[in-house]
């Protein structure tokens, strides 16, 4: 922003001063107001690229607040931390150009960068945003790169991470044992040799680590698999540009536009027909993660390869990505046949993030590089500041303070202990560089969740009090606060479906139609609750879902006679007799009404789940690959059972056609095709109906991870739609658990507005 002002001002020959504060940009000028609003007019139509404009203010100053001598801009000053803090930006074109110029000084550089583009959050320490506060500090400016920055006319004025050849960061290539095979351009042109034979290597990137093969290569795929312990999880593609990618998925306007913006994510589109890539990318599934390079250095490495790289996350399989050189040849040494290495330190690991588009939207699947930490503005007066700490899978946190809400990037899942203790040195980052003292913390009212137990802590070191936050009041609140309701805004519906989350009395739900604001909520109507044989065990794996749904029809002994055919196809882990046993006793199987385990169970039913399952999501996401493949067969609808205060969704006649159909030999994609439609046929019902008992606006919320199933989605918003129901969902925060941290935080605000 500074740049920009200074040469606007400076044209206008105005005189006065600019600098960068805690809160953002101070310009001190001797001008008219009719010049100020020229000047002002003049910065949004040529806003930089990376900037955006929150609020301006405008204070008249005394005469000799201005000094004489011109235009300057001055040292920042540390004031209190308010300013944002930019995500990372892809490579910009010009830089791009400069670095495949042989006539540029940084040609063929992989640190290529101006005020358009290249590194911030992953290498910023503090605010206000000046070199002194990154890791390139260590990096002292050569005389050319000092005149660029020094130059207003020069797109890289007072661009901070600035380098060249010369002054800046340098890449070598090793081997497994750290031992130097090339530096420099060499280094690149030692990667991308090893990646033609067929090798596995790891790459430093702009925040973590990365490993990368020919995703041409069943072999090359089989080898990272097994090293990483990843058997089935899909592995994302990298393609130089979009004519690579073009053969691998399909892709409309706005995919492209995605795919090629400053946030340069990943986004998951539909296979080609074509496309020749082994299955073994993404197993059973009809999608594929892609993205195009985001730095200098992967659009040099992608540079002379006319096909896709596997480009996956370097780590062990659950921990977090590498960042550290000395870290990685540890802990990927034994994975990897080589290194593409290099000296700038990385301050914040980020993930790549992840969105996939349909109709015309965007919904945000990980939220992360390119896009964290993301800064939502709110129009509450004077909230409370919260600090909230997510779930306890897909973790990632919140701040909530005066105008905004900062959310972090995706750490993991909190069952891994590298993914805690990178949760609570990220919190304590995110602390320090905004000077941030809460005056709540806010939890997930699960007691065995870990972040719950970070809350805990935190909140007795900071002397504040703790609020624990319901489950999917906090998936519903997600969407409220992105749509700008207010603190006393009116009730809303909401339909929460998830694998599940702790209800109340330690009930597991997973089911939900909610009366919801941000003060509380009412449970309104739920998924009938089915036992969770095993108990967490459930949850990888699928078959124990079906046998607690046959054990709600009859059991065991009562199903194999009405459908033997279906009972002789089933190949159970365990013995059925035992299972029955353990359910009768009801032991260690506590109820639950989950929609996410009746995912699993169909898909076990019709065998596109393994026994165990290896990653969250993945019994529901090979269900969806095969209801897409198939116009869905005639099945009984779910029924609504009115009987009680608490009205079910009773599926229990839904599942009886579903075993009827198998023991007619029905094929699968049209059954998971009509699992879809039922269930979308159930909410789209629930909720006319509902809203016909209850005085609620005709608006209804779908959140939580059930609703990432674009055809389940999909089906609900058209038919709530066609009875005049506007339909709300988390669009740019996941409405999986990634965004669980920015319901709590403004759940606990209105509730301490409201004490």
């Amino acid at each position: 922003m500074r740049p920009t002002l200074f040469r606007l001002a400076k044209a206008r020959g105005l005189r006065g001063s600019i600098r960068n504060d805690g809160a953002g940009v101070e310009l001190l000028l001797q001008a008219s107001a009719e010049q100020i609003d020229e000047l002002l007019s003049a910065l949004e139509n040529e806003l930089p690229t990376l900037a955006r404009i929150d609020h301006c203010q405008r204070e008249p100053i005394d005469d000799g607040a201005v000094a004489d001598g011109g235009l300057s801009i001055l040292p920042s000053v540390h004031g209190d931390p308010t300013a944002q803090v930019l995500p990372d930006a892809a490579t910009c074109p010009a830089c791009l150009a400069e670095s495949v110029d042989p006539k540029q000084r940084r040609y063929r550089y992989p640190f290529t960068n101006c005020t358009h583009c290249g590194p911030r959050f992953s290498i910023q320490q503090q605010i206000p945003w000046d070199r002194a506060g990154t890791t390139m500090a260590e990096f002292s400016l050569c005389p050319a790169c000092q005149h660029e920055y020094q130059d207003v006319a020069d797109r890289r004025y007072h661009a901070q991470p600035i380098a060249c050849p010369q002054c800046g960061p340098q890449c070598r290539y090793v081997d497994a044992k750290g031992q130097v095979l090339a530096a420099a351009d060499d280094a690149l042109e030692a990667a991308v040799q090893a990646l033609l034979v067929g090798e596995v290597i790891a790459i430093k990137g702009l925040s973590g680590f990365h490993l990368a093969c020919d995703a041409r290569s069943e072999k090359s795929i089989s080898r990272l698999r097994l090293s990483k312990h990843r058997p089935s999880k899909p592995l994302a593609l990298m393609g130089r540009d979009l004519t690579v990618l073009a053969g691998v998925v399909e892709m409309d306007d706005q995919a492209e536009q995605a795919l090629l913006s400053a946030n340069a994510p990943i986004v998951i589109l539909p296979r080609c027909v074509s496309c020749a890539l082994p299955a073994l990318l993404a197993p059973g599934l009809q999608q594929l993660g892609v993205m195009l390079p985001a730095t200098p250095l992967q659009h040099l490495l992608l540079a002379s390869l006319d096909f896709p790289l596997v480009m996956t996350s370097g780590n062990p399989s659950g921990a977090p990505p590498c960042t550290g050189n000395d870290h990685a040849l540890k802990a990927l040494g034994t994975m990897v046949s080589g290194f593409l290495l290099h000296d700038r330190v990385i301050a914040n690991r980020l993930d790549d993030s992840v969105l996939q588009i349909h109709q015309g939207r965007s919904q945000v699947l990980r939220f992360a590089r390119g896009l964290a930490p993301g800064a939502f503005a709110h129009n509450w007066p004077k909230p409370p500041k919260v600090l909230a700490l997510g779930a306890q899978l897909k973790s990632s946190f919140a701040l909530l303070r005066e105008r905004e809400w900062i959310v972090s990037q995706h750490l993991g899942d909190l069952e891994q202990a590298a993914n805690l203790d990178d949760l609570e040195a990220s919190v304590d980052r995110y602390l320090a560089l905004y000077a941030f003292k809460p005056d709540c913390v806010a939890v997930d009212a699960h007691p065995g969740y870990l972040s719950h137990q970070l809350g805990q802590r935190l909140a007795q070191e900071l002397s504040v009090p703790l609020l624990e936050v319901q489950h999917h009041h906090a998936h519903a609140a997600v969407c409220l606060a992105e749509q700008g309701y207010p603190s006393d805004g009116p009730d809303t519906l909401a339909v929460c479906f998830d694998g599940l989350g702790y209800g109340i009395n330690g009930e597991l739900w997973g089911g939900e139609f909610l009366r919801v604001n941000f003060r509380d909520f009412e449970r309104l109507a739920c998924w009938r609750p089915a036992a969770l044989p095993g108990a967490t065990a459930a949850i990888s794996e699928s078959w124990r879902n079906l046998f607690a749904i046959i054990h709600q029809l009859g059991g065991w002994a009562e199903f194999s006679t009405t459908y033997p055919d279906v009972a002789q196809t089933m190949n159970w882990p365990k013995s059925p007799e035992q299972m029955q046993m353990l359910l009768d006793r009801q032991f260690n199987a506590p109820a639950c009404s989950s929609v996410g385990r009746s995912f699993d169970a169909m898909a076990w039913l019709l065998g596109v789940a393994p026994d165990q399952i290896s990653y969250e999501g993945e019994a529901a996401m090979r269900l969806q690959a095969a209801a897409e493949q198939a116009a869905p067969a005639e099945l009984s609808p779910i029924a609504l059972d009115q009987s009680e205060a608490l009205w079910q969704l009773d599926w229990r006649p839904f599942w009886s056609s579903i075993f009827a159909a198998r023991q007619a030999q029905l094929p699968v994609a049209p059954l998971a095709a009509a699992f879809h439609k039922v269930l979308a046929d159930a909410v789209v019902s629930t909720c006319v109906a509902l809203l016909e008992h209850h005085p609620l606006p005709p608006s209804v919320v779908l959140s939580g991870g059930v609703f990432q199933n674009l055809p389940l989605r999909i089906r609900c918003e058209q038919g709530l739609l066609e009875h005049g129901i506007t339909v709300l969902s988390p669009s740019q925060l996941p409405c999986n658990d990634g965004g669980i941290a920015t319901g709590q935080a403004f759940i606990a605000a209105a509730t301490m507005q409201s004490a």
